[in-house]
């Protein structure tokens, strides 16, 4: 099949054939639907959950159930189209063992109760372990699946009534270095552009990103402007080959951690070759150097603070010389004629050029430092903030922006701007009518931290939230036994009984998606409402209102005073007040339920599209460009060395794991494997090797193999040149598996600016083991 054949059977003109070309038969719930009389389906509007980039669905309602999925052709995201997960997702309200009752563990064993017991308990285990240990021996760890109520009820309950700042979210673990990127350059979080770049760029370089599982999607809109326009140029930069790489022009290889490297001798191609976009330069940027050799956050307790000092050109020329092509080929095993390709792409004045990336830059322990170098391209080219000129970070959840970013539901933040700036508590203490000095004026636990400090026992109570940490947290052996040890309590909110219920002292069963009503944030600023459409199953309820339950139990019924049934407009109402203003101001509740999502800044009744550049944004000053999240309205670029992983193979470990998702599944599996048709998709894990190793070692498909690190091990079934083709010297496993924990075998050292932890590069080795085949 020549290239053209590929991409006319990868993608169409329309969304829906697109759909089609790519995922035979996902289309069939919408068939189904199409098939049924139509006074017999209800359709009504909801943002996909399954992922950050909010999709619009259309629910087919038929009585009390949801029937059938469709994409929504009204919403500007997908336009019709969805991913193999969008059109199965209602199937997974409807798993067998769906919780519908709380259970609280009495003698050992987990027991059914009422909720109205189990909310009771909460809040006395609550109170007696602040009465006992002090405020900061609870916590409070939530997720990017929270609606954005959620999150804003729980920080208001953990920050503003108890007094903690014990407050995390899972998105720590899958997109904090992307807010500390953009806080370090631009002074404010999330990307200055939006998904309709997609419709302007001439060029899309991915930097490991794999895209077309990951994001599929916007992946397919690529592909559809590859099928319009002959110039369109698919750059896939990456260590591991994958369906991605089926459809760039150039897949370019590098060795794991060596990004920094290549980032940085593109900036030394786009200097030498005189392609620095000079007056950009001039009026809108500033050059910065930070601190070097900073760790890798492996000591409990570790402290790192970044101090930006200037530079002038001359010096960031310099500092660039080590990086000459030549030099980073050593590294990264690029070429050096790769590297200038990717660097002429770049600095070509006459091409606008898009880049996304995700997890392969975040989860690292210089995640800060790559976000910062990407950005640096953009600025020294000037290819930013206009229609498809865009450094652009992607998310993996529904909400990782509009709950965890823009609330604020991190140890460090506030709803607006950060506990340690007295003007972002006093705002905080009057729209919530507290004493200032309840809301602590410094950060406690982040993730990590949060949960090295559940095994020493400095935090003896933990609420869990829409979120799976039993599967999820890296050198997962230690935190597991830590949340065990006696004195501890937990709480789990949850829709299915996972490896985190397992260790619950209380679990309560949750309503999910649909069943409530809830606002989401996507990656592009676009915040999405959708109603409740169904009862929640048996006494599940909410996650928002189990935290005014509680939160009323323990003596805050003032500041927690709505009504059930109106509660998520009065909790939206007051949310944004902390957003009023051109900068960040959000669409009213009325307007979001009448349209598909609306895109932040919300102004005068417009979205802003492209942020920091006065002919889209209003709150930019001048005619041209204004970063107004700096103080002088200039972007800064740092110079950010490379420098090695934490844990690099040797004679004992010699090959790198890199873990990861694939398309049929999301996260922990916890809701996709209970989709019978995306679990016989892909049953269970396995191990990718580069079959030039496999050969080495005698490894076939289905072989079983073990995979041991200095933390764990773990058997699995090896694939070769199935899905995806590591580089050599290097496997891959997903984390979707809950009976294979590869999180058992990662290491617990993350970015020390973000505490991101890295889940790309650690050592293990690998053995065949006499045992017999599996199918994959």
């Amino acid at each position: 099949m020549n290239r053209r054949e590929f991409l006319k059977k990868a993608a169409a003109a329309s969304a829906i054939s697109t759909a089609a070309a790519i995922f035979p038969g996902v289309l069939f719930a919408e068939n189904q639907a199409q098939n049924l009389p139509d006074g017999n389906i209800d359709w009504k509007k909801a943002p996909c959950r399954f992922c950050g980039v909010g999709c619009g669905l259309l629910i087919g309602l038929s009585g009390d159930h949801a029937v059938a999925v469709k994409g929504d052709p009204a919403s500007p995201v997908n336009k019709g189209l969805c991913c193999v997960k969008g059109y199965h997702s209602v199937m997974a309200l409807y798993g067998a063992d769906r919780l519908k009752k709380a259970l609280v563990r009495k003698n050992g064993k987990l027991v059914e109760t009422s909720v109205d017991e189990a909310l009771d308990l909460i809040a006395q285990k609550m109170q007696e372990t602040i009465d006992e240990h002090g405020k900061d021996a609870v916590s409070m760890y939530g997720s990017g699946q929270w609606t954005i109520p959620d999150g804003y009820v729980a920080s208001k309950f953990m920050k503003g009534a108890i007094g903690t700042n014990n407050l995390e979210a899972n998105a720590r673990l899958c997109m904090a270095s992307a807010v500390t990127g953009f806080i370090s350059s631009f002074g404010m979080d999330e990307p200055m552009g939006c998904y309709e770049d997609i419709d302007h760029a001439d060029v899309f370089v991915l930097w490991g990103n794999n895209m077309a599982e990951m994001h599929p999607v916007l992946f397919s809109r690529i592909l559809d402007q590859r099928l319009r326009r002959d110039d369109i140029k698919i750059i896939d930069l990456a260590t591991r080959t994958t369906r991605t790489s089926a459809a760039a022009d150039r897949s370019i290889l590098f060795s794991p951690n060596s990004d920094l490297a290549i980032a940085n001798a593109i900036c030394y191609e786009i200097v030498r070759n005189g392609w620095v976009n000079e007056t950009f330069l001039e009026k809108h940027c500033v050059l910065k150097k930070g601190k070097t050799n900073i760790g890798y956050g492996l000591e409990d307790g570790f402290q790192f603070k970044d101090e930006a000092s200037s530079m002038s050109f001359d010096e960031f020329k310099t500092f660039l010389d080590d990086y000459t092509p030549e030099k980073v080929e050593k590294i990264s095993a690029v070429s050096a004629k790769n590297i200038r390709y990717l660097a002429s792409l770049y600095g070509d004045p006459n091409r606008k050029v898009t880049s996304f990336w995700c997890m392969g830059m975040n989860q690292h322990t210089r995640g800060t430092w790559m976000n910062n170098l990407i950005y640096n391209i953009h600025l020294l080219t000037g290819k930013i903030s206009t229609p498809g000129n865009s450094p652009f970070s992607l998310t993996g959840q529904p909400s990782a922006c509009g709950t965890v970013r823009e609330v604020g539901t991190l140890t460090h933040k506030l709803p607006y701007g950060v506990v340690m700036s007295e003007k972002a508590r006093q705002k905080a203490a009057d729209i919530w009518n507290v004493p200032v000095e309840r809301i602590p004026a410094k950060p406690t636990y982040h993730t990590v931290e949060m949960f090295r400090g559940l095994d020493r026992g400095d935090i003896r109570f933990m609420w869990i939230q829409v979120t799976n940490p039993m599967v999820t947290i890296p050198k997962l052996n230690r935190y597991r036994d830590g949340a065990l040890k006696e004195g501890r309590f937990i709480v789990v909110s949850d829709v299915y009984p996972t490896p985190t219920t397992d260790i619950a002292d209380v679990i309560l069963p949750s309503a999910m998606w649909i069943e409530r009503e809830g606002l989401y944030g996507n990656s592009e600023r676009r915040t999405q409402h959708f109603e409740q459409m169904l009862e929640p199953p048996g006494e599940a309820m909410s996650d928002t209102w189990q935290i005014i339950e509680v939160a009323r139990r323990m003596g805050f019924q003032e500041m927690f005073p709505w009504a059930e049934s109106e509660h998520i407009e009065e909790i939206w109402k007051e949310y944004i007040r902390f957003h009023e203003g051109a900068k960040h101001g959000m669409a009213p509740y009325q307007e979001l339920k009448a349209r598909p999502g609306i895109i932040w800044p919300f102004v005068e009744g417009k979205e802003t599209l492209w942020r920091y550049n006065a002919e889209y944004d209003p709150a930019a000053k001048g005619d041209g460009f204004d970063f107004y999240g700096k103080p002088e309205g200039k972007a800064w670029i740092w110079a950010r060395p490379w420098e090695p992983a934490p844990e690099v193979p040797d004679d004992e470990y010699p090959f790198w794991l890199n873990t990861g998702r694939v398309v049929e599944h999301w996260h922990t599996g916890s809701m996709t494997r209970r989709i019978p048709v995306l679990h016989r998709a892909v049953p269970r894990a396995y191990v990718e090797l580069n079959p030039g190793d496999a050969k080495r070692m005698g490894i076939r498909n289905g072989d079983m193999v073990r995979l041991t690190s200095r933390r764990g091990r773990i058997d699995l079934p090896a694939s070769i040149d199935e899905r995806g083709r590591p580089t050599p010297g290097q496997v891959f496993v997903p984390f979707f598996d809950e009976s294979l924990l590869i999180n058992e075998l990662t290491i617990d050292a993350f970015c020390p600016i973000s505490k991101q932890p890295d889940y790309k590069k650690c050592a293990v080795k690998v053995e065949k083991i006499n045992q017999r085949k599996v199918a994959l």
